[in-house]
């Protein structure tokens, strides 16, 4: 894990912010490949891709899960697990909620404008699969789908060669309202979801994460289907001072870095000592670490601290960064909160790891990355929602406005425009 001095090497600190994460040109190439097999050959190349890359067993137990499957799964988790979930799924409930609006009319002499809010009819989650189990993903992109009022949740992940599917994730996918389950996954899941197949019928919008693969498939199927976010590698920077204690800065790093070798891990402080001990702590904590391998790359790869002389420059840095996580742990949190505009979360102190941002505070964990928090927000309910202007003049409110119609379309050179507008004038 390097050190910068922003001080000394401020450049080399901004350049942290032009670090994009983009799609390897070949794995584009194979995806647009699986596209297209997908689009023109339908379950057949689904069934192949998945055969190939997942379950040898797929023709058998076909491609959808049955509802015998989906109930079995409550066998397979513990009562603990259920509760905690059903616990995390009341309080993203309670929050998302709370971003609920309703449609809206504008009466103004004669004229009305009516802003219209429906739900998208039918959507496509990603849950990541195969060596890991993420319900915490069923919940995140399901909950705020059944709270916009989509009736159509169709959820696509990939199974073990036995064909499979976590049981926690299954029993998520039951408690949050998901209609469909099939079990494929990669960026055959994603042109099954966008194209339709023979037996899946397209979606909408596509939302979830997932690897390189899925993430390229997402970026070239959308326009036929919405997406929400094409999702980077986790992020997370963490701003403390002498007070924050290192075995949290620690962990709280190492959390982040356990996810991917790729994912950037930063902490920024205006304490030389507190960064030598944050050093030392995640030596001590790497050693035990289940995911060390993976932990101890991302550290190496993009792991950084920073070091700068007030905590107010600490602001500025994360405001170009724009990160997917923020972490403040300083004697005044709430004061440098204030300060940040661009971060896709911000966790206010010491007790407010980002893992409960995860799991169980209530706001989407579904965040943007590589910057993209400039000027992108975290999956919310009106990412399942369409809104519609609606707009009915009676004669006498178009004869107000026509003469200034005209006069902004002959501006424009549109002639047509005009004549559209001078044409009513005269009829009765």
């Amino acid at each position: 894990m390097r050190t910068l001095e922003y001080a000394k090497e401020p450049r080399a600190v901004l350049e942290l912010a032009h670090r994009r994460w983009g799609v390897d040109r070949e794995i584009e190439e194979r995806v647009r490949e699986i596209l297209h097999a997908v689009e023109t050959e339908g379950d057949e190349a689904v069934t192949t891709l998945t055969r190939q890359l997942d379950c040898r067993f797929i023709d058998s137990l076909g491609l959808r899960l049955s509802d015998r499957e989906r109930e079995a799964a409550y066998r397979g988790v513990s009562r603990e697990f259920l509760t905690s979930l059903r616990l995390a799924r009341s309080r993203i409930v309670a929050y998302h909620k709370r971003q609920l609006r309703t449609s809206w009319m504008m009466t103004l002499r004669g004229m009305k404008v009516q802003h219209r809010i429906a739900p998208l009819r039918r959507v496509g989650i990603y849950v990541p699969g195969g060596k890991a189990a993420y319900p915490s993903t069923v919940l995140m992109n399901a909950i705020p789908a059944g709270i916009a009022g989509v009736k159509e949740i169709v959820m696509a992940t990939p199974c073990n060669n036995e064909g499979k599917i976590a049981p926690q994730v299954l029993v998520a996918a039951n408690e949050c309202g998901v209609t469909e389950i099939y079990r494929i996954g990669g960026a055959q899941a994603i042109g099954a979801l966008a194209f339709g197949t023979e037996s899946i019928r397209r979606v909408d919008k596509i939302t979830g994460p997932g690897n390189a693969y899925v993430a390229a498939a997402k970026q070239l199927v959308y326009g036929r289907v919405g997406i929400d976010i094409i999702a980077g590698p986790t992020e997370i920077v963490i701003i403390a001072d002498e007070s924050a204690r290192p075995a949290f800065i620690a962990a709280d790093l190492i959390a982040q870095a356990e996810h991917d070798e790729n994912a950037t891990p930063i902490c920024i402080t205006d304490s030389r000592r507190l960064s030598e001990e944050v050093r030392a702590e995640l030596h001590r904590q790497l050693e035990t670490a289940p995911r060390r391998t993976v932990a101890q790359r991302a550290l190496q790869n993009h792991g950084t601290i920073i070091l700068v002389e007030k905590l107010a420059q600490a602001a500025l840095i994360v405001n170009e960064l724009a990160p997917e996580h923020v972490e403040i742990i300083t004697r005044q949190p709430r004061r440098l909160a204030q300060r940040i505009t661009n971060a896709g979360a911000i966790f206010v102190g010491p007790w407010s790891t980002e893992a409960l941002g995860d799991y169980i505070a209530g706001p989407n964990h579904t965040l943007p990355t590589s910057g993209t928090a400039r000027f992108s927000s975290a999956l919310s309910v009106y990412d399942f929602m369409k809104f519609t202007n609606v707009i009915e003049f009676t004669r006498q409110s178009f004869l107000r406005l026509a003469a200034d119609v005209e006069i902004l379309a002959e501006s424009e050179g549109l002639a047509g425009h005009a004549e559209s507008v001078r044409i009513r004038k005269g009829a009765t």
